[in-house]
């Protein structure tokens, strides 16, 4: 499988053209990861208990690469390896593999997500999901982009869908239950015409190209979401913390159309 898009002219004039070499990288990071998929391949368990393998530590490391090679002065904060600094205003946050337990168990939804951050603003992301060749993006003032296998780029937008008639997904049950939020869940879903376990990445892509209505991280890392907050955003939809603020460093994050957010928002906050 090949995975590359050309990006329009909007895409790659944004951000100096940040965003159109995060697309690059994004592709060639999903190609390492193909290359362990479906494989044996072992695991190891980071301090956290949280799986790692080859192929988050190899994807990490080939993004790393052509940044440094690209844009050798802005810093980087990767899952894997950290913070590596830089003397310009940008940074890259990257997560080779969101989802590596969907990506161990042979899953195909897991995703590779990079985030171009300015002073702790989210300017600009890509979703890119390798196993299924399809990917979404954005930048600050250029809406959100989707293409899925051979498809041209083409804008997207969240769904004008209530949550009563729509989908809620997240990422695992029991990580509300974590965060003391377990009847929470049980609200939402409620609340919800269908629920279903369609997490990480992936979940907000299906927000910001409306086919989901809502999206709910109880726990999460910057590396999980600054991606994803310029993508919701641009596609029309609204992303902020469990608390309501715009932030992808709270712990936490709610992806929505913007017709379900208050409503879920006043269900976790409680």
């Amino acid at each position: 499988m090949t995975l590359k898009w050309i990006a329009p002219s909007e895409v790659s004039n944004a951000l100096e053209g940040r965003l159109s070499s995060a697309i690059e990288m994004a592709a060639m990071a999903g190609e390492v990861t193909l290359k362990y998929f479906r494989t044996r391949i072992g695991v190891q368990r980071k301090g956290d208990n949280s799986p790692v393998t080859i192929a988050d530590q190899e994807a990490e490391k080939a993004i790393r690469s052509e940044l440094e090679r690209r844009y050798p002065k802005d810093s980087i904060l990767g899952e894997e390896f950290g913070v590596q600094a830089g003397t310009s205003e940008y940074q890259w946050i990257i997560d080779p593999i969101d989802g590596t337990k969907s990506f161990i168990s042979g899953v195909p939804l897991y995703s590779t997500l990079i985030g171009i951050v300015r002073d702790r603003e989210c300017l600009g992301g890509v979703i890119l999901i390798p196993a299924l060749n399809e990917i979404v993006l954005a930048a600050r003032g250029t809406g959100a982009w989707h293409a899925s296998g051979d498809e041209v780029l083409t804008k997207c937008a969240v769904s004008q869908r209530k949550l009563a008639d729509g989908l809620f997904a997240f990422t695992q049950v029991d990580s509300f239950a974590k965060r003391g939020a377990g009847e929470g869940y049980h609200q939402l879903e409620a609340a919800a015409y269908v629920t279903r376990s369609w997490g990480d990445g992936y979940g907000y892509m299906l927000v910001a190209t409306g086919r989901a209505e809502l999206m709910v991280d109880p726990i999460a890392n910057p590396w999980d979401l600054a991606a994803v907050q310029p993508i919701i955003e641009e596609a029309g939809g609204r992303f902020t913390s469990w608390t309501g603020e715009s932030t992808v460093f709270g712990g936490d994050g709610i992806g929505s159309n913007g017709l379900s957010h208050e409503l879920a928002l006043k269900i976790l906050r409680g």
